[in-house]
């Protein structure tokens, strides 16, 4: 069983390391200072400086990366747009950038609506390159303009439409990887033949269909007792879809991996329809409380999405140069809004549909308005405001920042109003505040409460919050991660949250995979703690600079 750490490498192992991948790749390799601090961030509380980094120019680099990385004993970190924020994307591994060059579509079937890309393509570049096709990749992270299809296969994200289309889990039809002994190999829906060929055969890929198969079924009553069973699951790995034969497609274990298991060169995606038409309403209410409660029953309309955003959010908004005027669908001065998001085919349907969800919410007493918004542009103002969100959350004066470290709950959504009273009692308990935002839909909520990393206490109040909401998570049955994945800060609660006996699977489960450890280590199992590898930490100072410009007269643009 693989469970060595990832391990820092003296200057001359990393010069041995990178002549060796001078050699055989025609890619860029990067082992400067300055590109390895560049990568040791992403977009989660963590850093970690990588032995070195490789921009890989074709499949052929990425084998060359893992034939060094063999041969070195480090690990490799398959990375791309970096959005990810629970740690998975750092690692003291060479970090292998797909995002520069393995970045393309290779095929469309319109007709058969699938689409064949590599994993460095961002999503939002795909979408556009499908719009003369009428469809689209349906997961749809806050993060679209910059994150990547693989990096969203590998933490299995999702999105504002989740509740009509699924989980990345549910669009992925097939992948080419490299295992970790270097090996290609294809992974797709296999026929009874289909798969007793892999059963029967020699080799790594065979022992990870035997392996892979063993554990599910062997152990499946503790994994369907186990397994929270909500919509927005993405921690762990996913053995609950191998409990039968039929179908068997190991692309489903990868699917969520974070690179633990192997490396992703080529995706079969499943595409969809466009819609027709949208239209919007937005409920105002005077917390966050009376949000959560009403989702239950926003639900019955049948929305397309239910995204919440709370005052902190919409605050920030209106004082945000760049989204100001985008604020006249707000009306008073909420605690919190549901966006709602119908489909439809004409005028009529939609008008139809919001005037149904407004008189619903009046009967019922639920919010103090209801603003419709059926003009497109209007409605790509709203959705401006919900994704710059994290950003403008982001800008809080002080040290103390809205983080996340437990900003990825999912709980059933008739539970939800009480999950986020309990909650919010959790983060009020330890002197602090919450900014709240997500995906309500599907009970997947964004909470984030506000602490500073950059001293010990801070630290602390960041473990002990964790803690609680883990046994709250735990106690509500649901999941710590609904899209964002595991990485160190949720990883290191697994075994808390699945039991010691699944844990042993997990673990049992990327050995067979991975026997040398060498496959982005120490995410999802084996995590170090939570609070290492900061990018602050309680011992933080920051360093006196000698400065020559003086904009006090600005008030440093505070």
């Amino acid at each position: 069983m693989a469970t060595t750490a990832a391990r820092r490498v003296h200057a001359s192992e990393r010069g041995d390391i990178e002549n060796a991948l001078k050699q055989r790749v025609s890619g860029e390799v990067k082992f400067d200072p300055f590109s390895r601090v560049l990568y040791s961030t992403d977009a989660s509380i963590y850093q970690m400086e990588p032995v070195g980094v490789v921009i890989p120019r074709n499949v052929e680099d990425v084998l060359a990366v893992i034939e060094v990385a063999k041969e070195s004993g480090v690990p490799v970190l398959p990375r791309a747009g970096g959005t990810s924020l629970a740690g998975q994307t750092v690692n003291h591994a060479i970090v292998t950038d797909f995002s520069k060059y393995l970045n393309q579509i290779i095929e469309v079937n319109q007709e058969e609506q699938w689409a064949r890309v590599q994993p460095g393509i961002v999503l939002d570049d795909l979408n556009r390159q499908l719009l003369p096709y009428g469809l689209m990749y349906a997961p749809d992270p806050t993060t679209s303009s910059r994150a990547c299809v693989g990096g969203g296969v590998g933490n299995n994200s999702c999105g504002a439409h989740s509740v009509i289309y699924g989980k990345t889990l549910d669009h992925i039809k097939e992948v080419s990887v490299i295992l970790s002994d270097g090996t290609q190999s294809h992974f797709q829906e296999l026929d009874s033949r289909g798969l007793e060929a892999k059963l029967s055969g020699a080799g790594l890929e065979s022992e990870i269909y035997r392996g892979v198969r063993r554990l599910a079924q062997e152990n499946a009553a503790e994994i369907e007792a186990r397994y929270p069973n909500i919509m927005r699951r993405v921690s762990g790995y996913n053995l609950d879809e191998f409990l039968t034969d039929s179908p068997f497609n190991m692309t489903k274990m990868v699917v969520g991996s974070e690179g633990t298991l192997c490396v992703i060169t080529e995706i079969k995606i499943n595409l969809v329809p466009r819609p027709i038409m949208t239209a919007l309403a937005v409920v105002h209410f005077e917390d966050i409380f009376g949000a959560s409660d009403a989702v239950q029953h926003i639900l019955e309309h049948d929305p397309s999405s239910i995204e919440i955003m709370d005052k902190n959010v919409l605050e920030r908004s209106r004082q945000s140069a760049g989204l100001a005027s985008n604020m006249a669908f707000i009306e008073g001065n909420p605690g919190a809004i549901l966006v709602v998001e119908f489909y439809g085919e004409s005028d009529a349907e939609l008008t139809d549909k919001t005037d149904k969800l407004k008189e619903d919410m009046a009967s019922r007493s639920l919010g103090y308005a209801c603003v419709n918004v059926l003009d497109r542009a209007a409605q790509a103002s709203v959705w401006a405001v919900r994704k710059n969100g994290l950003g403008l959350l982001m800008s809080m004066h002080g040290d103390a920042k809205p983080l996340p470290f437990v900003e990825d709950t999912a709980v059933d959504p008739d539970k939800m109003g009480e999950f986020v009273r309990r909650f919010d009692e959790v983060v009020r308990n330890h002197d602090t505040e919450a900014a709240y935002y997500g995906h309500a839909s599907v009970g997947c909520l964004h909470i984030r409460p506000v602490v500073s990393l950059k001293s010990r206490d801070g630290v602390n109040k960041m473990l002990s919050i964790a803690d609680e909401i883990s046994d709250l998570v735990k106690e509500f049955g649901g999941s710590l991660s609904g899209e964002h994945g595991d990485g160190i800060v949720r990883g290191v609660w697994n075994e808390k949250m699945f039991g010691p006996e699944i844990y042993k699977l997990f673990q049992e489960l990327k050995g067979t995979f991975d026997p040398d450890g060498i496959m982005n280590p120490n995410k999802i199992v084996d995590c170090p703690p939570m609070d290492q590898n900061l990018r602050y930490g309680g011992d933080y100072r920051a360093p006196s600079l000698p400065t020559k410009l003086d904009f006090s007269i600005d008030t440093d643009f505070a």
